[in-house]
């Protein structure tokens, strides 16, 4: 049976990195889909390097933004070292999504007809890392006495199957809106363009991180989602994590 040590060696390092652990803010910041890096073990999973520069790979700009938001919130941040063509950490491992065969118009020969022991072999090496750090950060906040708001962060691309994307920001929820109903609020007379549940929503199962982590135990959460072409450069990354700084702390402060 392949193990995990199969998938990740020594030095590829872990799959999931912690940033500013001791933060003394109440948000957790969760990065899915901050890298395109793969391990050697995957080659090129079939791929060509425009493919493997894409946003299939990875949400570009994400992690840039979520590492300045950890700076302006003194944020705890939390995020995955490899690209989501390996496993998706905001997929479920029953999820087709979680492995995915096909990404927008890209095939993806690396995944196709994987065996049980191979998905099983992922998730061993991605998933549960990911997620049990996440948990494990939670729980110590949470026997400390320290609350935790969960923010995700990831970027989207403008243009999708040939549809230009209007939205800029989304902000996302699931059965919880308390915390993107008062940053909806806050953004309405703002420079972005910004919508709830777009460009997806709970229905296309992008909520899996707030569903395992803060809706069972009561957590405010929300997932943002941004242009990436808002994002690409210094200066756009430094402006959009000022507004969404804003966007959260004047809610937490109006729902304080």
């Amino acid at each position: 049976m392949l193990l995990r040590a199969d998938i990740l060696a020594e030095m590829d390092g872990p799959a999931v990195a912690v940033e500013n652990a001791t933060a003394a803010g109440p948000v957790v910041l969760v990065c899915e889909h901050a890298s395109r890096d793969l391990p050697a073990s995957a080659g090129d999973l079939g791929l060509s390097p425009e493919a493997l520069a894409s946003h299939i790979a990875w949400d570009p700009g994400a992690l840039a933004v979520a590492r300045q938001l950890r700076d302006r919130l003194d944020a705890l941040l939390i995020f995955q070292r490899f690209s989501r063509l390996l496993y998706d950490c905001n997929r479920p491992p029953e999820s087709p999504a979680a492995m995915p065969v096909k990404s927008e118009v890209y095939q993806i020969p690396g995944n196709v007809d994987l065996t049980v022991a191979e998905r099983y072999a992922r998730t061993a090496a991605f998933y549960v890392p990911f997620h049990d750090r996440i948990s494990t950060e939670l729980q110590l906040r949470t026997a400390s006495g320290r609350p935790s708001v969960l923010v995700t962060v990831h970027s989207f691309t403008p243009v999708y199957f040939g549809e230009r994307r209007a939205v800029e920001i989304g902000i996302l929820h699931d059965d919880d809106s308390r915390l993107a109903d008062m940053m909806l609020t806050e953004a309405a007379s703002g420079p972005y363009r910004v919508a709830r549940n777009e460009p997806y929503g709970p229905v296309d199962g992008v909520t899996h991180s707030l569903r395992l982590h803060a809706l069972p135990y009561g957590h405010l959460n929300v997932m943002i989602e941004v242009r990436n072409d808002l994002i690409d450069n210094d200066q756009g990354q430094r402006e959009v994590a000022d507004y969404l700084a804003h966007l959260i702390t004047h809610a937490l402060e109006r729902m304080a």
